[in-house]
């Protein structure tokens, strides 16, 4: 779907990507949308240490409509693809003069691991803009925001206005205990929050449907590495063997809930696209498995206590605090079902929920013991996935030890690997079998190793309210419901072109 570039090609003697540039664009505050808007963007992204810096090493204006992309790395056209054109634009006017001082930066040799980039980060962490501006079809104006809600309402100056049938989008501020009683009462047309089985089915009863996409990810348990035992792979596969999946998953979700089967990582539903059979046979499913968890544990020379808690061999009681972000009902209900379940095995766990907003800030700080937090990716190439597991919330992210996971491991299974180099050379290259081979390693160091524990697979249960104020959704079936509910947004696709409409009165 062409927005603001209108074609693209890929040069392989060059190792160039060239995007083309929609003309008479206007950004909301009338100056014109040019390659300086794309260029500032991406120098931007190096200073947060943007993935698509592993492979690309200098962004151009060729002129005011077209922007090269050269590769010092060879990436897999399919993810160069997915950084460039998915990646939101902002605008030279406003942030023009650090994306400038990036690039001077960039020219004297400093890196983003360099005293000065670091301080040019601080500051720009500080910089707030006067206005929100963009070039979508719909303006974020301060003054029509509170604290419950934030209305949008329709710039007339959008390069494709004609095929915008609204004129104004409400936003609805909280999480599933805000949003639920909106749905409830009609107030809401669509909402893409987890919602607990029991609230899906008043939903249903009230008439409102429930539109299932896959989001070809979930909620896993991450662990603090640097607290013992959790650097210890036994103890993690312990941990995966000492909990029912499938009773987590149904319990968070129901339906839209289901347990991960391979533990790779990757979505059971990309597994058969990037391993092949004989690897797929070498995978470890962790069942459901007490007995073995205790075996394991025992084998580490730990002892169950008295009181029923197991105690490591270095002599402190297996007792933990599991964080979470309290108002997302669903990976709320797999926190302490999984705390119940771990507790009862010998493992103590006690749920802490903090807000939403303020967990992944703790995540990153590595202020945690165990948490509830992604894993997976919405896209259909494995690199993106691998990346979420193992660089998000992980010291190579830049922002911070996060679980603090080292990345560099000896295994059994695929013997010494560099974890870091090889989500690089997953996506490196022209050649789909060479980056499978990769894949596959990365894979199966996962399954051993488990640096998080996925728990299950989610899928939408989001509600769409027909006939109220929206309507024209597309059928159950639908190949646009195959976009995954949050990366591609299927409604702000139909937004976009169209499809849904306003109820006419």
């Amino acid at each position: 779907m062409p927005l603001l570039a209108t074609k693209w090609s890929l040069n392989r003697k060059t190792n160039t990507f060239r995007v083309y540039l929609r003309k008479g664009v206007k950004w909301q505050d009338g100056k014109t949308f040019t390659a300086k808007d794309v260029v500032t963007t991406f120098y931007l992204g190096y200073l947060y240490n943007w993935a698509i810096w592993r492979y690309i090493d200098k962004v151009t204006a060729v002129d005011d409509y077209t922007v090269d992309f050269h590769m010092a790395v060879v990436c897999a056209p399919m993810v160069l693809e997915r950084y460039v054109l998915r990646t939101q634009i902002r605008s030279d006017a406003v942030y023009g003069k650090y994306a400038s001082q990036v690039i001077a930066l960039l020219a004297q040799g400093k890196k983003s691991d360099s005293e000065e980039m670091k301080k040019l980060r601080a500051e720009f962490d500080q910089f707030r803009p006067e206005k929100m501006i963009g070039t979508g079809p719909f303006i974020l104006d301060p003054k029509n925001i509170t604290e419950s809600e934030i209305t949008l309402t329709r710039f007339d100056g959008y390069w494709d206005a004609e095929k915008i049938q609204f004129d104004k989008i409400k936003l609805y501020n909280g999480e599933t205990p805000v949003v639920t009683p909106l749905v409830m009462a009609k107030e809401v047309d669509y909402a893409t929050h987890g919602f607990p089985p029991a609230t899906e089915r008043q939903f249903i009863q009230m008439g409102i449907r429930i539109i299932r996409p896959p989001l070809y990810s979930g909620p896993a348990i991450r662990f603090n590495h640097n607290i013992y035992p959790f650097n210890l792979k036994e103890v993690r596969q312990a941990i995966a063997y000492a909990i029912k999946k499938e009773e987590n998953a149904f319990v968070s979700l129901g339906d839209s809930a289901k347990r991960q089967i391979y533990m790779t990582g990757l979505s059971d539903n990309l597994v058969p696209q990037w391993l092949s059979e004989a690897v797929i046979k070498r995978l470890n499913k962790y069942d459901y498995n007490p007995d073995l968890a205790a075996k394991i544990l025992t084998g580490l020379g730990f002892k169950k206590g008295a009181d029923g808690i197991w105690v490591t061999d270095k002599g402190t009681k297996m007792e933990y605090e599991l964080l979470v972000p309290a108002e997302f009902a669903d990976w709320a209900a797999a926190a302490e079902n999984a705390a119940e379940q771990l507790t009862k095995f010998g493992i103590k766990t006690t749920v802490r929920g903090i807000t939403y907003a303020q967990h992944p800030t703790e995540l990153n700080a590595g202020r945690f013991q165990m948490a509830i937090a992604g894993w997976g990716a919405a896209h259909p190439h494995a690199h993106f996935s691998y990346y979420t597991n193992l660089i998000t919330y992980n010291y190579p992210s830049g922002l911070g030890p996060g679980m603090n996971f080292p990345l560099v491991q000896t295994t059994k299974s695929v013997g010494k690997v560099d974890l870091d180099k090889l989500i690089t050379q997953s996506a490196e290259g022209y050649d789909l079998l060479q980056q499978k081979k990769v894949v596959e390693k990365l894979a199966l160091a996962f399954n051993e190793l488990l640096p998080i524990v996925p728990l299950w697979e989610r899928y939408g249960n989001n509600p769409a309210l027909d006939g109220v104020r929206v309507t024209n959704w597309p059928k159950d079936g639908d190949p646009i419901y195959r976009n995954s509910a949050y990366a591609d947004s299927f409604v702000v696709i139909m937004i976009l072109n169209g499809t849904l409409k306003p109820v006419t009165k």
